[in-house]
C-alpha cells in the first residue's frame, strides 16, 4: 500500500493521544446494536480485521468473545495493552486466514486502506472465509465518494495531555484527489508535537480508497452478503457516517 503511514509505525506512540479510546464509545453502541439487531442476543464470537489500537473493540469486549488482526505490530501492541483478553494476530485483511469461524466480522475505518475494488473483494473474501452461514459483516469506511470534498482540511479535536510527561499534539489533515480517474485519495497529515518543552513538526501521507456507496453495496453483494446501509454518528465533517451491514447467505 502506497504511503508513509507513520502513525502506525514510528509515530504510533501518539495514537492513544490523538484518537483516545473514549472517543469511540458512542459509535461502538451502534456496532453493538447492529450485531444484536441482525443476530439476536448472545455471547457471539467476533473478529475485527484492521483492529488498530483496539479502541472501538474495547467497548465491545464485555459483550462478545473477540479476536483482532492488524498489519501493524505497533498498533497490535496498543490493542494488546488495552484489550488483554482478546486474541491478537499479525496479518493483512486481504490475505489472512486463521482457520476459525466467527459469528461476526468487523472492519472499522482500516477498510479505507483498500485502494482498489480488488482490494475490497479480497477483504470481503477474508470476511466470508471466517464467517458461518448467516454470520454478519460490518464495515465502516471513513469516507465514501458522495461525501468527499477536494482540499478539505480537518483539524483533529485532541484533548490536552492527561498525564504528566505526555506530549501535546496538534493534527491537521488535508484531503486531496490528485487523479479523479482512479479510486484513491491522499491524506497529508501534519503533527505538531510539543514534547519535553521542544516543539517539532512531523508529516505523514496516507493513501486510501474512495468508492461510491453503490460500489460498497455491490461488492459486498457479490461476495455473498445480503447488504443494507446503516447510519453512524460520524465526526461532523462527512467522515464515518455509514455502516455497511451484510448477512452471509447460506
Amino acid at each position: 500500500m502506497v504511503g508513509s503511514l507513520r502513525l502506525y509505525s514510528d509515530l504510533a506512540y501518539l495514537w492513544p493521544l490523538v484518537s483516545p479510546p473514549e472517543d469511540y464509545a458512542e459509535e461502538a453502541v451502534h456496532w453493538r446494536e447492529a450485531i444484536r439487531a441482525r443476530l439476536g442476543e448472545g455471547l457471539y464470537r467476533i473478529l475485527e480485521l484492521g483492529v488498530g489500537g483496539g479502541h472501538n473493540l474495547s467497548h465491545l469486549t464485555s459483550d462478545f468473545e473477540a479476536t483482532g488482526v492488524d498489519l501493524s505490530p505497533e498498533m497490535l501492541e496498543h490493542s494488546r495493552r488495552l484489550n488483554p483478553d482478546v486474541e491478537h494476530h499479525l496479518g493483512d485483511m486481504r490475505t489472512v486466514r486463521l482457520g476459525k469461524v466467527f459469528d461476526a466480522v468487523l472492519i472499522h475505518d482500516a477498510v479505507s486502506y483498500m485502494q482498489t475494488e480488488d482490494d475490497l473483494r479480497a477483504a470481503f473474501a477474508t470476511a466470508r472465509a471466517h464467517l458461518r452461514a448467516g454470520g454478519l459483516l460490518l464495515v465502516a469506511p471513513d469516507l465514501v465518494a458522495e461525501s468527499f470534498d477536494e482540499g478539505r482540511v480537518l483539524r483533529w479535536d485532541i484533548p490536552p495531555p492527561s498525564r504528566p510527561g505526555d506530549p501535546e499534539v496538534e493534527v491537521e489533515e488535508r484531503l486531496t484527489d490528485p487523479d479523479p480517474t482512479d479510486t484513491t485519495i491522499e491524506s497529508w497529515i501534519t503533527y505538531t508535537i510539543t514534547e519535553g518543552g521542544v516543539r517539532r513538526t512531523e508529516t505523514d501521507l496516507h493513501v486510501t480508497g474512495l468508492f461510491p456507496l453503490a460500489t460498497w453495496v455491490s461488492l459486498m453483494e457479490e461476495a455473498g452478503f445480503e447488504t443494507r446501509i446503516l447510519p453512524l454518528p460520524g465526526d461532523g465533517d462527512g467522515c464515518g457516517e455509514h455502516l455497511f451491514s451484510g448477512i452471509l447467505r447460506g
